[in-house]
């Protein structure tokens, strides 16, 4: 059996306003999605189950520690809309 690596999108109004940019950013600075994801997950690993799930390129991978989990924050390469995959995944 597989283990489930992406739990669930995390939205607030920050993450939000990663997926597009906000008007004050450049647009290079918008395209991102959060997720929490399992504790013991890397970064290839969460590249990996992001790309197989949403059959979307991912650019770059951050992580950070929060007290409810694991958030990783993926960066679509260019031709890839984050916007998109949040409207897929009932983000919006």
């Amino acid at each position: 059996m597989r283990r489930t690596i992406i739990l669930h999108p995390y939205v607030t109004e920050k993450t939000m306003n990663a997926m597009s940019g906000t008007p004050q950013q450049d647009l290079k600075d918008g395209n991102k999605l959060e997720f929490v994801v399992r504790k013991d997950s890397t970064k290839t690993e969460i590249k990996k189950a992001f790309e197989e799930r949403f059959e979307a390129k991912v650019s770059k991978v951050n992580v950070k520690l929060m007290k409810d989990g694991k958030h990783a924050i993926i960066k679509l390469k260019e031709g890839y809309s984050a916007e998109e995959i949040g409207m897929r995944i009932g983000i919006f």
